[in-house]
């Protein structure tokens, strides 16, 4: 509840209903935006996936999945985490052309959340994206090219929406910044991670921080990535500097995804080289999976962001400590 400070002079520019009708303003115009800027396409996902195919993304690997069976069906199955392998699967199953993609509804419960806060909930929903690539453009300026894309999409989403609540202030800066990992910590070395994003953020406004799940010269990493679907060299997060919360916050992460040769690498690195024998492993050691660069970008924290809310839960429905909803309450904030 530390965590859950409401700014001095706070006050909610949108109606509950104004709220609701908004949420759908932002998300269908960003989409929209998204699919057009990496010519994408919408299809339909699963909210669950057998436990044995090793489709779902384990994430920093010490979250569990909500797990279950079916009665009419052997097998255990598990909610996803998220969709980061499933869609290269799709892609070829769908015979997608080059240069082109999916996007798709995500919908996760994340049991394991190590804290609710005004940024953190057990439910997930981002909208999940993935584009084939060539071999040849596995590059960093490949992966800027495309967060550039991204990037511009949520300013037309600011003009957009800005337009129609001339309450609203313009957040997002020209431009995006990119720096690595490593990089952030030379700049800051004797800050954690989440106190370097907070610092570069509130410097730049909008900051890509790539090579996510790497160790660092200190020994310790920014942040976990799962081995077997993000490319280490190749990946990142984009942030944005939020005024209200004074934080940064975390839109999207994204990356080109791993190689035959760079999974093998990440794998062995992680001490899980026993997944090379499931289904989705197979399939892109024996390159037949075609190479992608894709990500997830978060739903509720876009609107959090673009509708100025102080909290995740007045722009999706959750379940939050009866503490922290009276705690708002009092202040006039509303969860969904």
């Amino acid at each position: 509840m530390e965590k859950c400070i409401i700014p001095l002079g706070y006050q909610n520019k949108l109606s509950l209903f104004e709220t609701e009708v908004s949420i759908k303003k932002v998300k269908d115009f960003f989409q929209q935006s998204l699919a057009y800027e990496l010519n994408l396409t919408r299809i339909s996902a699963p909210l669950f996936v057998s436990e044995a195919s090793g489709l779902n993304d384990d994430l920093n690997g010490y979250e569990r999945a909500v797990a279950f069976d079916i009665k009419t069906v052997p097998g255990n199955f598990a909610v996803i985490h998220s969709l980061a392998k499933w869609k290269r699967m799709a892609l070829k199953k769908y015979e997608f052309p080059m240069h082109a993609g999916l996007y798709a509804d995500m919908n996760a419960i994340r049991r394991d959340e190590d804290e609710l806060d005004p940024l953190h909930s057990i439910y997930v929903d981002q909208w999940d994206w993935e584009l084939i690539i060539k071999k040849e453009e596995r590059n960093i300026d490949f992966l800027k090219k495309t967060v550039r894309k991204i990037f511009r999409s949520l300013q037309k989403t600011e003009e957009y929406i800005n337009r129609e609540y001339p309450r609203l202030n313009k957040k997002l800066p020209e431009d995006i910044f990119f720096i690595t990992s490593q990089e952030l910590e030379n700049i800051y070395p004797d800050f954690t991670p989440k106190e370097r994003e907070d610092a570069i953020a509130k410097k730049y406004k909008a900051v890509f921080i790539s090579q996510i799940g790497k160790t660092l010269n200190s020994g310790i990493k920014h942040d976990g990535r799962a081995p077997d679907y993000d490319d280490w060299d190749l990946n990142g997060d984009l942030i944005v500097w939020y005024e209200p919360l004074q934080k940064a916050v975390e839109l999207t992460s994204m990356g080109i995804r791993v190689s035959e040769e760079s999974l093998i690498k990440q794998l062995e690195i992680a001490g899980a080289s026993e997944r090379k024998n499931l289904p989705f492993h197979k399939a892109l050691l024996n390159k037949e999976l075609p190479y992608t660069i894709g990500g997830g970008i978060g739903q509720s924290r876009i609107c959090l962001f673009f509708l100025e809310k102080i909290h995740i839960g007045e722009v999706q429905a959750s379940i939050w400590p009866k503490e922290m909803i009276e705690h708002y309450k009092k202040h006039g904030i509303k969860f969904l």
